[in-house]
């Protein structure tokens, strides 16, 4: 059997106190915005749910801080990263319902870390444990607001719409994105009244962008809400003309969650004697459907106006500005754009603010290259 040599002034199984670090500060940051969502909740029950929560967490972060603390790294003074901070701002100006979805999916992100670390572990080294322990404990956080959120089955294996924000980042990401790549490629033609060329498709590049992308927006949340009025609709029939037949369903549902038969079959009696109640019930547990939150002309307006001042950055400067300023205007406001939305969608991804910025920053850059040696090479073929 072959033997395994440690490298000098290493040894096995030696903790890795940058992920413990990194889990000190993600456990630091849930405590710090289950707090701001307490505090910005008005529902009594809710409240006490995400003060408890919270508290939670509190012990996560001493498990981590004295596993730091052993092995000679005790941890610093918590001070909130730049994304908790980030995600607090909007949640007090949102409200819960904003940063409610952003703490189901981090909660989810933390079942799959520890789950991972915990396989990549080997047995008896540090943090291994620990990991599996808080995974659990993460599952049960992410299944308690998944219930809040009128949702269902295991929160961790899928992400949230992001709602409100995130048609706001992605609609203006689209507008800034498209409209530069337009603007580049007629820079690049070298066309005749270049200035003009770039103002008038600028320009209508903007209009046609905005409504395509808000038009979108309005068609699909209108189908995805006329879908559910129809389940809604028929569950409706249903528990008129076949009560007993959804009052069974019901029962096998909250059997599923492990009430005892009787039990099970009493509440749901309970439940289809207030009609309006059963139709709610059903809805969330048979439909899957939960509370719907945005308009389809809200989705439709605030995408279409997202994509419109994405668009406007790489035309704005040839309003008060000609030649070679109003260009390098253009292209420096636009790239600092891309970086800036790219770092906004690290709040949905989780990512690093920094990594995040850089990819779209890249990704501008590309979309600036192609169109400008595109719009170069169709100006003199054309």
């Amino acid at each position: 059997m072959a033997t395994t040599v440690e490298p000098p002034g290493r040894t096995r199984h030696e903790p890795d106190l940058h992920t413990f670090e990194h889990h000190w500060q993600d456990e630091a940051d849930a405590a710090f915005l289950y707090r701001i969502l307490a505090a910005s909740e008005p529902d009594a029950r809710k409240k006490g749910i995400y003060s408890r929560l919270a508290e939670v967490e509190d012990r996560h972060v001493v498990v981590w801080g004295e596993l730091l603390a052993k092995h000679g790294h005790p941890p610093k003074f918590f001070k909130p990263s730049t994304r908790a901070r980030a995600l607090a701002g909007l949640g007090k100006l949102f409200g819960p319902g904003f940063l409610l979805p952003m703490l189901l999916e981090e909660e989810g992100r933390e079942v799959k870390a520890y789950l991972d670390m915990h396989r990549a572990t080997p047995a008896g080294a540090p943090g291994g444990g620990e990991a599996l322990t808080l995974a659990k404990e993460s599952a049960e956080h992410a299944t308690t607001l998944a219930g809040i959120a009128g949702k269902s089955g295991e929160p961790w294996h899928r992400t949230g719409s992001g709602g409100f924000l995130r048609n706001v980042v992605y609609g203006f990401n689209d507008g800034l994105t498209a409209n530069f790549g337009l603007v580049a490629g007629i820079i690049g033609a070298s066309v005749a009244q270049e200035h003009q060329a770039v103002i008038v498709a600028g320009v209508a590049g903007l209009i046609a962008d905005a409504l395509s992308m808000g038009s979108s927006g309005y068609l699909a949340a209108k189908s995805e809400r006329e879908v559910y009025d129809y389940e809604i609709a028929m569950e409706r029939d249903e528990i008129a003309l076949m009560p007993e037949i959804e009052r069974d369903e019901l029962a096998l549902i909250y059997e599923a969650k492990g009430m005892d038969a009787d039990s099970a079959h009493r509440l749901a009696t309970q439940v289809m004697a207030d009609p309006e109640r059963m139709l709610e019930e059903q809805v969330q547990e048979e439909l899957k459907i939960g509370e719907q939150t945005i308009p389809p002309f809200r989705e439709g307006w605030v995408t279409g106006l997202a994509t419109a001042f994405g668009a406007i950055i790489p035309v704005f400067p040839f309003f008060f500005a000609r030649g070679p300023t109003a260009i390098a205007m253009s292209f420096g406001f636009s790239m600092l754009s891309h970086f800036l939305v790219g770092a906004a969608r690290s709040v949905f991804t989780g990512r690093s603010i920094l990594r995040s910025g850089l990819d779209m920053f890249v990704v501008g850059l590309g979309v600036a290259v192609v169109g400008y040696f595109v719009g170069d090479w169709v100006g003199k073929v054309f």
